[in-house]
């Protein structure tokens, strides 16, 4: 089994530098952010972390100038932008927020193209970049451009705020607690949907949150902080995880840090078992022969595009009495795609009925199956091999710049 390795792009120079950034604000004791240097390597989901009041959100919102700093610079793509005008500044940064900040009263389509006709572009070419952001997160144009956010739910809206973000194609995008705000299982799906959506566009981002599963599982790098925006860690998350800088970042971490490593991992890592599959066109006959020349307990039924419709078992098959293979058994319940990280595929399979996670691809076509002694294969695996060496040499060859680990 293969570890996560960061995302490169061939560059050494950082897309951010942030060098000595000090924030303090009249009649507090303390700075919220106090000296911070950090780098953001051009390409790279970078996680700020910490507890409450650590000044993530400050350091962030710094960047774009939404908050100035009280000194220190702001490097972006090797231009000084700490006296540019914040306004130009911000045109360049996408900005995606917990509360999504939609404006209720404009539709999809004239909340996606906001940024795009402050730029001056053109309609047509507004209408045909909201068209394939919609078709980028998952929402049929025809369907959805013309509605407004009240009509949508808060999984939608939270896409609609990432299109929006993504709207003039920025090489930079802050992100603040985007999905804090939403149920477990739709902030799932959205986490691995806007993985699989970094993986075509690479951007440089910046992640804030407070919960380390999400940094662990979203960054290529984790920045742990305490307060001040003092930075305890900047490391990758596998060297966070097996070799924490001090016990702040350790109790932050928390119990259960072999379990936390699923995150580090994905489904596409790993060698998929097969499960007998026959078309929907076979007969009920057919399908028993094939399942019983197998040693498993059950057959899946595959559309003529190959894509998943149904688990039978031999009682299933049993009674068919001649109906198509597509009105019986279940569905599947449990289907990841392989960019799901292993803890997501675990929390899947353990829910379902026949206890494995259904592997698609992107257009839904069945690849393979994910079942409980592959992931317990794969969490041996990560005890006996830890991080790789290219790994380490990664962070010692200084991608983290002057940021370094305190």
């Amino acid at each position: 089994m293969t570890e996560r390795p960061a995302r490169t792009t061939g560059s050494d120079r950082p897309m951010i530098r942030l060098e000595h950034l000090t924030k303090a604000y009249p009649r507090q004791p303390h700075p919220a952010v106090q000296d911070l240097t950090l780098d953001v390597p051009e390409g790279e989901i970078v996680v700020l972390v910490g507890p409450s009041g650590c000044g993530k959100t400050t350091t962030m919102k710094m960047i774009n100038r939404i908050i100035e700093p009280t000194s220190g610079r702001i490097v972006l793509d090797g231009e000084d932008v700490t006296g540019a005008d914040p306004d130009q500044l911000r045109r360049r940064i996408g900005y995606v927020i917990q509360q999504i900040g939609l404006f209720p009263h404009r539709t999809i389509a004239e909340n996606i193209g906001t940024v795009p006709r402050v730029l001056g572009w053109n309609r047509r070419r507004i209408a045909a970049r909201v068209d394939e952001l919609l078709e980028t997160i998952g929402m049929d144009p025809a369907v959805y451009r013309d509605r407004y956010p009240k009509e949508l739910s808060g999984g939608q809206r939270q896409r609609v705020g990432v299109a929006r973000a993504l709207s003039a194609d920025p090489d930079v995008m802050l992100m603040d607690e985007p999905f804090g705000a939403i149920d477990p299982i739709t902030r799932e799906r959205l986490q691995n949907e806007f993985l699989r959506l970094q993986s075509e566009v690479r951007k440089t981002i910046v992640f804030v949150t407070h919960d380390i599963d999400e940094a662990i599982k979203m960054g290529d790098r984790i920045a742990i902080l305490r307060e001040g925006s003092e930075v305890v860690q900047y490391d990758t998350p596998e060297r966070i995880l097996t070799a924490p800088a001090d016990e702040f970042v350790s109790d932050f971490i928390g119990a259960g840090a072999s379990l936390k490593r699923l995150n580090l991992s994905r489904v596409r890592d790993i060698e998929l078992s097969r499960r007998p599959t026959v078309g929907e066109d076979a007969t009920a006959e057919e399908a028993l022969g094939v399942l019983r020349a197998s040693s498993h307990p059950a057959v899946l039924v595959l559309d003529r595009q190959g894509r998943p419709r149904r688990w039978l078992g031999e009682a299933d098959l049993k009674r068919a009495d001649g109906r198509p293979l597509t009105s019986l058994g279940m569905p599947p319940e449990a289907v990841v795609e392989p960019h799901a990280t292993l803890s997501d595929a675990l929390n899947e399979l353990i829910a379902a009925s026949y206890s494995i996670a259904t592997v698609v691809d992107g257009a839904g076509v069945y690849q393979g199956v994910v079942d409980i002694d592959r992931i317990s294969d794969a969490i041996r695996a990560m005890r006996g091999h830890g991080r790789r060496p290219a790994d380490t040499a990664a962070v010692e060859d200084g991608v983290h710049g002057p940021a370094g680990s305190a």
